[in-house]
């Protein structure tokens, strides 16, 4: 049995506990540490377990006989925590974004590798059937080449949302919409159609005065392959529509599902090609679901990925390749400029601190709380089953 320490007391963490617990008795969750104790102590109560709180990470990860650790905390603990636990030996599965600039990601994937442990980034949507299904259906290439990709990354926030202490500052929260919601669809867009090549952005802030940060964020895609794109985020969008919208050559493919196959008319419009479409309904039908969904399907793959010395689905690597895009975006929408990726060490956007003194400032931070009202969150993916 995997034994399982968790870090930070956040909305998240109870939901990486029930993960871990669900998989049958092969991950126990032995700890939870956070800033305050009770804090910590207030997870375990609330998810029913046998474990010890704690109030330093590191007296955690050293005192429990542990191999996994989660990272849940805000972003700017995460590189150095993921890297005092990779190197003490754990594995570690640590939240979205991965760290505060590619730097910090090629940090965190050198001390894996020198260690010898697994790194996975936290990446839930893609366990989730019909994205999981939509990615193979893609990789099979049956729908023929990729000539366009729109993302659109939607959510609602209220302005309270920046009220919490560490939110709305470039220094710590590392990013607006683009950097914190988007992070997961910018996932699932490199995952499914690959890293651009070219970024071409625009950032602005509408309606939250409490923040440094974006609120919405629109950019222009070129990839290697010569096919073009669109990722679009922001929180002030009622109703959060959340979608990936596929052009390969013979048929375009949705999440949430939709499969749209037309052929040519002697006229050059369109007409339904029935035969593709149920061709490709078929074998959507036909990939199998992964065994665990969402934050389930990321624990029992970093478990699969340890017991088969193998890589996890969502690696060190492909955390990193989100943040790339991320940051070619922000070096865009602070620069005018379009950006060519791979990003280059020598760009100022490689850097967390090169971020900070680059990006504009939207608004000044003004309010700050220790902590929101409770209230209901909604994850990712719930509007795209």
């Amino acid at each position: 049995m995997h034994r399982v320490v968790v870090l930070g007391a956040g909305s998240i963490s109870a939901t990486h506990v029930r993960a871990f617990e669900s998989l049958d008795g092969r991950a126990k969750v032995v700890a939870v540490a956070a800033r305050h104790t009770s804090s910590a102590q207030k997870i375990i109560d609330e998810c029913g377990i046998d474990a010890r709180a704690y109030d330093d990470y590191r007296r955690a990860v050293l005192e429990e006989d542990c191999d996994i650790v989660v990272v849940c905390t805000p972003p700017a603990l995460h590189c150095e925590m993921a890297v005092f636990c990779l190197e003490h030996g754990k594995h570690v599965l640590v939240e979205k974004p991965m760290g505060m600039s590619v730097e910090e990601c090629d940090r965190m994937i050198a001390a894996a590798k020198r260690s010898g442990r697994k790194l996975s980034v936290v990446a839930q949507s893609r366990f989730f059937t019909p994205i999981w299904k939509t990615k193979q259906l893609l990789a099979e290439g049956a729908a023929g080449p990729l000539h366009f990709v729109q993302v659109n990354s939607f959510w609602f926030r209220g302005p309270m949302y920046y009220d919490l202490e560490w939110r709305g500052r470039w220094e710590t929260e590392g990013g607006g919409c683009t950097f914190v919601q988007a992070v997961h669809h910018i996932d699932l867009l490199c995952w499914m159609a690959g890293l651009p090549s070219e970024v071409t952005a625009i950032l602005g802030n509408r309606a939250h005065d409490n923040s440094e940060e974006e609120d919405i964020s629109l950019a222009l895609l070129r990839f290697p392959s010569g096919a073009l794109g669109e990722m679009n985020s922001a929180i002030i969008c009622h109703g959060q529509p959340q979608s990936l919208y596929f052009v390969c050559d013979r048929a375009s493919i949705s999440v949430p599902h939709k499969i749209v196959a037309d052929v040519s008319q002697p006229n050059a419009f369109p007409i339904e090609d029935p035969e593709l479409l149920r061709a490709l309904e078929q074998r959507f039908e036909e990939i199998p679901a992964p065994a665990y969904e969402g934050f389930a399907g990321l624990a029992d793959d970093l478990i699969r990925a340890i017991e088969t010395d193998t890589q996890p689905v969502s690696s060190g690597e492909s955390g990193r390749a989100t943040l790339e895009l991320i940051a070619a975006i922000y070096e865009s929408g602070a620069t005018g400029r379009t950006v060519q990726l791979p990003l280059s060490p020598e760009s100022p956007f490689y850097r967390a601190q090169g971020i900070r003194d680059n990006m504009p400032r939207f608004h000044q931070k003004r309010t700050s709380v220790e902590k929101l009202e409770d209230a209901p969150i909604i994850l990712a993916s719930e509007n795209m089953r």
